[in-house]
Formats: C-alpha cells, structure tokens, sequence
C-alpha cells in the first residue's frame, strides 16, 4: 500500500459563509446598452469580481441600478426581439416585446437579462435577490454608501449615443 500525504498548503481554499463580506455597488443605467449592463451585473452578483470566488456559494456583491428608464437597445431589438413564456396549459405560450414589457414594469428587461445569466436553481434566485432596481435617480440604499461604477469609463461601447 502506497500512503500520499497532502500538503495542506497546496489546497484549494473556499470561502465560509463566516468569511462571506459583501459589498454594494450603484450603477447608473442612463443610456446603458442592455447586454453589457447585464453582463456585468451578473459577474458583480456572482462574485467572479473577487479573488474568493467560489462556483457553490453566494459570495457576490448587491447592485443598485438607478435610471432604469432610460437603458437602450441596439439596432432594432426594442421592438422586434421576443421573450416567451408558457403558462402550462395546452396552448399556453405567450409572447412580448421588451418595448411592452418596459411599459408595464421598466425594471423586468433587465432583471430577464441578468437572470438567464445566472445558474438555475436556489443559488442562481439568491443572487438575483441582490440585484436592486429603481426607476429615477433616487434609490433608498444611499447608508450603505454604494460604489459608483461608471460604464462610460470601462467601454466607450457600453453607452449608445444618439
């Protein structure tokens, strides 16, 4: 029999939940291009921003998202692209536009677009719990003092200009 001892240096670490420290984020969505924003998004509320990222644990950051009334698509997109939903009933499938989606609710673009970029399941619904969506440029989570993320600054790209 052959014993291999484990250096415990060599092994990989993961985060507890005791070491688990998040922090907040705002991000103002003034002409922000849909896909980018969400893009980004979802590395922030996965936590693959951190050097502590671990696949199996909640370890992202909370987000607030200011101005989302004003977020742009590109090219044609507003009107012709298409969500669709089913109801479970025989015959059941729904269709919409993100053009009437956002004048019912103008937060659900975005809040669909992060969420079919997280994992399915428990982790994937915590994460989108952190993602804080508001209408104008006033939002309630101001004593957390959030980081400001300017998208401008990253990539000219992720501001559509008229």
């Amino acid at each position: 029999m052959i014993f291999v001892s484990i250096n415990p240096a060599f092994m990989t670490k993961f985060v507890k939940k005791v070491e688990i420290n998040s922090q907040w984020y705002e991000i103002d969505a003034k002409n922000a291009i849909v896909g980018r924003l969400a893009s980004l998004i979802s590395i922030i509320l996965r936590g693959k921003n951190k050097t502590s990222y671990t696949p199996h644990m909640d370890d992202g950051d909370f987000v607030v998202v200011k101005n989302i009334e004003q977020i742009k698509f590109t090219g044609k997109k507003f009107k012709n692209k298409r969500y669709f939903r089913h109801t479970g009933h025989p015959g059941g499938i729904k269709e919409s536009s993100p053009e009437s989606l956002h004048e019912k609710k103008p937060g659900e673009v975005l809040k669909l677009a992060v969420k079919r970029m997280l994992p399915g399941g428990v982790l994937g619904r915590n994460q989108l719990t952190k993602l804080k969506i508001y209408s104008g440029n006033e939002h309630p989570h101001t004593a957390q003092n959030p980081t400001v993320i300017e998208l401008e600054k990253m990539n000219k790209k992720n501001i559509l200009r008229n």
